[in-house]
């Protein structure tokens, strides 16, 4: 079956199954439910986008969702990220994480790897298991496992120990991003996602503002106790994941059909939202010919080589930023408060692109337009002397805000081009795990230890060469799903590839 008949051959989600939820166990699969295979997509359609109704309930949710999502993955991403942070902090006086763990270089890039090997195994399992329990408890018990290893990494005095700690770390947090993305899918319409994606993903920006912000301060907590800084950043670090995770066991709502703050009206108007367009709590696990169908499913692969791109300059920087920018003149604590500009703008950038992106409806033509910025800022960088401090700096911030605000536009196309339950849960895990992970691995090794005299050239070409290559397949895969619209058109098909 063409990619056009499957879509006319869709069937509808039952939009009746918010009462029948609760009673019966989570059970009911409504995308396989045969009263409902032939209603007309067209008369099933959610046509409310507008009215006040619509708009209270989306706002009621952001309230609830929102922040407390955003929170949840700002501590995830200072827990990865502060390793970064660790390896150059009090580097001047020999009491950081290399010095003390007696590690060289090269085996701080195997621990960094170890951790995205487990990140990229450990996803689409992770995404099954948050359908299985239900969101808020297993994303407590990630966030309960990967805090508690964060602070014994404060403990590690082996490059033994800390590989082992990032592995487990790796395994724990794995789960996190592309579950947050799929469970976004029980609760908002695609043209709602990448927005709530950005402020979800910008908390990361904010995490590496914050992260170079409160290593400044840690720094100066050096051999308080007995214990170098490096040691306290990851206990202080590590403790906040500890405590919220027994908060989002408690307040994290898993579904529209469930949530007690919701009146009926407003359960029946999520579910008439979402019928098309959306995750249903009450569908049942995921079959194999659901899974065979997505992992065939050949221009999904196309989305995973895009995200590929853009996941090595988003590992790269998320690593290497206080490296960076050690070598752009700056040199111990002012290192880690110069990380903080590129953030601050990119968290900027990150939001205003993807409200832009749901907004026009146009995630393709953004993701490219900000590839194609983020790609000039890293070839300008790699063509400047290595001493023009303050241009390569301007440099990195335009690179950083440019690859950092393709992301959520690229999540938000790929869900919306998914129509199932099971199929919305397996790709994105498989997107982030089989695309972005391999990426991530990649941008570990691209800033070289002993190019930073030259300006660290490797790391700034291949991330150009990267993001201009998810600028053309964004361009190219908008033309394939135009070719596959017409085809659904002319057949009488309703839903149509969104691009």
């Amino acid at each position: 079956m063409s990619h056009a008949e499957a879509i006319v051959a869709q069937p509808s989600p039952d939009s009746t199954y918010t009462d029948k939820m609760a009673t019966s166990g989570y059970q009911e699969d409504v995308e396989s439910n045969d009263e409902k295979r032939n209603i007309n997509m067209a008369t099933t359609a959610f046509a409310g986008q507008d009215s006040a109704e619509n708009k209270a309930l989306i706002l009621k949710q952001d309230l609830r969702i929102i922040p407390l999502c955003a929170f949840i993955y700002l501590l995830c991403y200072l827990d990865r990220s502060n390793i970064g942070n660790a390896k150059v902090l009090n580097a001047d006086t020999h009491h950081d994480l290399l010095s003390e763990t007696h590690m060289t270089n090269g085996q701080y890039t195997i621990a960094l790897m170890v951790f995205l090997v487990a990140y990229a195994i450990f996803e689409v399992p992770s995404n099954i298991m948050l359908k299985k329990m239900r969101p808020s408890r297993w994303i407590a018990f990630l966030m309960f496992s990967w805090g508690s290893l964060t602070v014994g990494l404060g403990g590690v005095g082996s490059f033994g120990s800390v590989t082992a700690v990032r592995f487990l770390l790796g395994v724990f947090e794995a789960g996190l991003f592309p579950g947050l993305v799929y469970y976004l899918t029980f609760w908002y319409r695609t043209e709602e996602r990448s927005i709530r994606v950005a402020l979800i993903l910008a908390s990361a920006t904010l995490a590496g503002a914050f992260g170079g912000a409160i290593a400044y301060g840690v720094g100066h907590m050096n051999q308080v106790g007995g214990h170098s800084a490096w040691r306290w950043l990851f206990i202080l670090e590590g403790i906040p994941s500890i405590v919220s995770a027994f908060a989002v066991w408690f307040f994290l709502p898993d579904y529209p059909e469930t949530a007690k703050w919701l009146s009926p009206a407003e359960k029946e108007l999520a579910a008439s939202r979402l019928q098309l367009e959306g995750s249903h709590g009450a569908s049942k696990a995921m079959t194999w010919a659901e899974a065979k169908a997505t992992l065939t499913d050949l221009r999904l692969y196309a989305h995973y080589a895009i995200y590929f791109g853009i996941s090595t300059p988003f590992s790269s920087l998320s690593l290497f930023t206080p490296t960076i920018t050690a070598g752009l003149g700056y040199s111990g604590l002012q290192a880690q408060l110069m990380t903080v500009p590129p953030y601050a703008v990119a968290y900027v950038c990150t939001i205003l692109v993807s409200y832009s992106a749901d907004h026009f409806n146009a995630r393709a033509l953004h993701s490219a337009l900000f590839a194609t910025i983020g790609a000039i800022g890293f070839l300008v960088s790699a063509v400047l002397p290595p001493t023009a401090y303050s241009a390569r700096y301007g440099c990195l911030i335009v690179a950083a805000s440019g690859a950092f605000a393709c992301i959520p536009p690229l999540l938000g196309w790929l869900s919306s081009n998914l129509f199932t339950t099971a199929a919305i849960g397996l790709a994105i895990a498989m997107n982030i795990g089989f695309g972005g992970a391999p990426g991530q691995i990649v941008g570990v090794f691209i800033y070289k230890a002993d190019e930073k005299a030259k300006g660290y050239p490797t790391g700034h070409w291949v991330n150009a060469g990267l993001l201009l290559f998810v600028a053309v397949g964004c361009i190219g895969m908008t033309f394939y799903y135009r070719r596959l619209n017409q085809a659904i058109r002319k057949e009488g098909g309703v839903r149509l590839y969104k691009y």
